[in-house]
């Protein structure tokens, strides 16, 4: 059925995911609070009750008709899940949102987060099909544009990753491993086929449910994707980390050797970071429910002039679900 402007209705593919949750909560408390919300995800997580306006709802197996009517339609769950339903989404007409990483390359589609058309210049003011970066790859895409006015040559980081990323099931098996191993007892590997408890690593097992290579590759595409064309892009390696919410990351950038330290916390500030002054520092509990990526002050490296180190961290399930209800508002307007 095609769209219609004036449809109420939103539709949540990947309700039952972390993000789908944080976007539900979201929309509840915005201008779509009165909307008919649709929940929808994969068969394993169809007929599990929840509540959504206020009001108990199921949620359902994507069927032919799911998308009819929709004027909004979020995508939160895996990348396989928005890959197999996207095609069934569009036919409806409705302006898709996707924050699953599926759609970062598909050439119809185009990057949002506050503030983009600043950095990126003139954007599509009504796509049909928009991607939500991760909290990461917008903080790494906002770095890198920001620093470019001074005089930037390379840019390189480090994400640090913890298991909400990888939804209920990764804060649970962190949880109970966390729990053997305090108990002396030899943790279980039911999902990550690893010990991610006390540990840090830049892969899973063989058998994992997870692939955190694989995840690596999809954050590399959603930055590279969004920066194609530009001068410089960044290098990035993604690391698993023993905590249960948020994301950090370590980067160090070489500039033009004039620069100072006032220049780059302005260009920061410019490029919509959240600046934190010394001696305070950002950590997963400071943007626990923030909607902005915060950022400790640039040190300078004593051993090679030029370079600068960054530190910054973001609520990764709170900041892009927050993006897309901006979004949505944005484009409702």
């Amino acid at each position: 059925m095609p769209f219609e402007r004036d449809s109420h209705r939103i539709v949540i593919a990947g309700a039952s995911s972390l993000l789908g949750a944080e976007v539900k909560s979201l929309l509840e408390e915005s201008r779509f609070a009165a909307s008919d919300f649709r929940l929808l995800d994969e068969e394993l997580a169809a007929g599990m009750l929840t509540e959504a306006g206020g009001e108990p709802a199921v949620i359902r197996p994507v069927e032919e008709d799911s998308f009819d009517r929709a004027r909004f339609v979020f995508f939160t769950g895996s990348i396989e899940f928005a890959r197999a339903n996207l095609p069934l989404a569009q036919r409806s007409g409705a302006v898709i949102i996707d924050l699953s990483g599926h759609s970062v390359s598909l050439p119809d589609s185009g990057p949002w987060f506050p503030g983009i058309e600043k950095l990126l210049g003139d954007l599509a003011q009504k796509p049909r099909l928009a991607t939500i970066p991760s909290a990461a790859g917008e903080a790494l895409i906002r770095l890198t544009l920001g620093l470019q006015g001074l005089g930037l040559r390379q840019l390189n980081a480090t994400v640090l990753q913890s298991v909400s990323a990888w939804g209920r099931p990764g804060i649970e098996e962190l949880e109970t491993q966390s729990s053997q191993l305090l108990s002396f007892q030899a943790p279980g590997k039911q999902f990550f086929d690893a010990q991610v408890a006390f540990n840090t690593l830049d892969r899973f097992g063989p058998t994992s449910r997870f692939d955190l290579r694989a995840a690596l590759a999809n954050l590399r595409s959603e930055v590279h994707t969004c920066l194609r064309g530009t001068p410089v892009v960044p290098a990035i390696q993604l690391v698993h980390v023993p905590t249960f919410y948020g994301v950090t990351f370590s980067a160090c950038a070489e500039m033009d050797t004039s620069v100072d330290a006032a220049r780059i916390q302005s260009a920061c500030k410019e490029a919509g970071f959240s600046v934190v002054q010394a001696p305070d520092s950002p950590n997963n509990l400071s943007v626990a429910e923030e909607s902005a990526v915060q950022l400790a002050q640039a040190e300078r490296d004593p051993a090679k002039p030029g370079t600068w180190w960054f530190w910054g961290a973001a609520d990764n399930i709170r900041l892009p679900a927050w993006n897309a209800v901006k979004l949505a508002e944005k484009l409702a307007a």
